[in-house]
């Protein structure tokens, strides 16, 4: 009988240390009912927890500890963050139609777009926002994303703004009424030589097939008869878009890729027609920041044999992402499928499910190795080896490499370069520079003219002396050796402030 009372206080002794801390009501077990489990815990606290606790912070920690065990592409965008999101995609917002700068705690006009709500009323690139709807912008520390969504706003409503013109004495009011707001694709498309367009696509939307139509029409009128399309630092965007480009370029029956994933059967796209431009010579610039709907254009024209691939190994993203949309606006980025390029490669570099921290800082891998200034130095896997259509070897698993290898040049840049750009001083020179001489440079008719009136000017000489007196003295012999890249960032800076994109990129 000791024996036995021995056992049992052993036993308690045992649940004792197992329950410590648990006060555990067995009588009221209940069996859930068959569905998710983190439905049915997320119901579970909504109705039975202890206190009262905010339901839907706990569905958006869930949801985000989710997506965030996939791969690096799966994102979950929160409802507060998702038109921000989709603007980019979708090519547009609403606003008053301006690109500006926080030049000294002061909103300084870049450029106002082309047929826009500020251009329409007035507003001069150079202009300074003082005072938005009666609230004081200028000289107050006032943050810049509250400053953008007090100029944002609903197409059709009103925004009243106090501008300071420099040569006008007292304060100017413009309303704007807001409109919406292309955010373009094609940043810059203009004739390099008499027979080489040259076109930089900076993402790709929903707008992007009508925006490249529309500049290749125009440079086409011009004489194109050679294209250089640049997607360095393009990240992608919509996927369409990417395949529209590349049907542009080839003949009809040509593959354009194909996508397939477990639950997403495989799909080709192929050219539908015969492209408008499949006989014109074509180079293609990538860099390691080009990724996505780019590598699509990219290994499409590669695959293909349809023009060169110069620069350097691009991303390498090779998964396709739909997204869903919640009843409360926020949005599901998935992953569904990988894309293949026509040769069947995948261009997907490695991942961790789960693990972003590698995945995105891989870049500085491949530059410690050398891969940004050597060809010699980028990897490629021998074993995902694939042919084009012309019988070329490309490779696999890791970004487009390119037929023409470009290194970054770094022998120009000097310790006293490093410096100017440190302190931003040719875009603040361009604003003090542009500010004297706006009405005379409107004047000029062509960049050839600008070039001329820019060393008539004298102003490499000027922004020297700018420099100087803003503590970066020069140093003659970084002076020389860099010279002509300062002249390139300071001619641009200016020329852009008057003339957009379409003045910058020539420098």
């Amino acid at each position: 009988m000791r024996g036995r009372w021995l056992l049992w206080a052993l036993l308690g002794g045992v649940v004792g240390v197992l329950c410590y801390g648990t006060l555990v009501v067995f009588t009221s077990r209940r069996p859930l009912p068959r569905q998710s489990k983190v439905g049915a815990v997320i119901d579970l606290i909504a109705r039975s927890y202890v206190d009262t606790v905010p339901i839907k912070n706990l569905e958006e920690k869930a949801i985000e500890l989710m997506v965030g065990r996939l791969d690096p592409h799966s994102t979950y965008i929160p409802a507060k963050d998702a038109r921000a999101y989709n603007e980019p995609l979708e090519g547009g917002f609403e606003g008053i139609g301006i690109t500006f700068n926080m030049q000294t705690d002061t909103l300084l006009v870049l450029n106002t777009i082309d047929g826009g709500p500020s251009e329409k009323v007035g507003i001069l690139s150079g202009d300074r926002i003082v005072r938005v709807d009666g609230i004081d912008v200028a000289g107050v520390k006032f943050p810049q994303d509250s400053l953008m969504r007090i100029l944002r706003g609903p197409r059709g409503s009103q925004v009243r703004v106090e501008v300071a013109r420099i040569g006008v004495k007292d304060p100017m009011l413009f309303t704007i009424v807001r409109d919406k707001i292309p955010i373009n694709s094609v940043e810059v498309a203009y004739m390099v030589d008499s027979l080489t367009g040259y076109m930089h696509l900076i993402r790709f939307s929903q707008t992007t097939p009508q925006e490249f139509t529309s500049s290749v029409s125009r440079l086409a009128a011009s004489g194109m008869q050679q294209m250089i399309i640049d997607l360095r630092g393009n990240g992608g965007g919509v996927m369409e878009a990417a395949t529209f480009l590349s049907e542009f370029f080839l003949p009809k029956g040509a593959q354009v890729m194909y996508t397939q994933g477990a639950a997403s059967p495989r799909r080709d796209y192929i050219a539908q027609q015969d492209g408008l431009l499949r006989n014109i010579p074509l180079a293609v610039l990538i860099d390691d920041a080009s990724a996505s709907a780019s590598e699509i254009f990219a290994g499409a024209i590669q695959d293909n044999d349809r023009g060169f691939i110069v620069g350097r190994r691009s991303f390498g993203k090779g998964l396709v992402q739909e997204q869903f949309t919640f009843s409360d606006g926020s949005l599901l980025q998935l992953t569904v499928a990988r894309y293949y390029t026509p040769s069947g490669r995948s261009i997907q570099r490695p991942y961790q499910l789960g693990n972003d921290s590698l995945y995105y800082v891989d870049y500085l891998s491949r530059y410690q190795r050398g891969e940004f200034m050597h060809r010699d130095s980028v990897r490629v896997d021998s074993l995902n080896r694939y042919v084009t259509r012309g019988g070329r070897t490309v490779y696999g698993g890791g970004g487009i490499v390119p037929d023409i290898f470009v290194p970054v040049d770094t022998t120009k840049i000097t310790p006293y370069y490093r410096a100017i750009l440190r302190h931003n001083l040719p875009f603040r020179f361009a604003v003090h520079f542009v500010d004297e001489h706006r009405v005379e440079m409107e004047g000029l008719g062509d960049m050839e003219s600008v070039r001329t009136y820019f060393e008539n000017s004298k102003v490499l000489e000027s922004f020297v002396n700018y420099a100087s007196q803003r503590g970066v003295p020069i140093a003659r012999k970084d002076y020389q050796i860099s010279k002509n890249l300062i002249e390139a960032a300071v001619y641009s800076n200016i020329a852009r402030f008057v003339w957009g994109n379409k003045g910058m990129y020539p420098f």
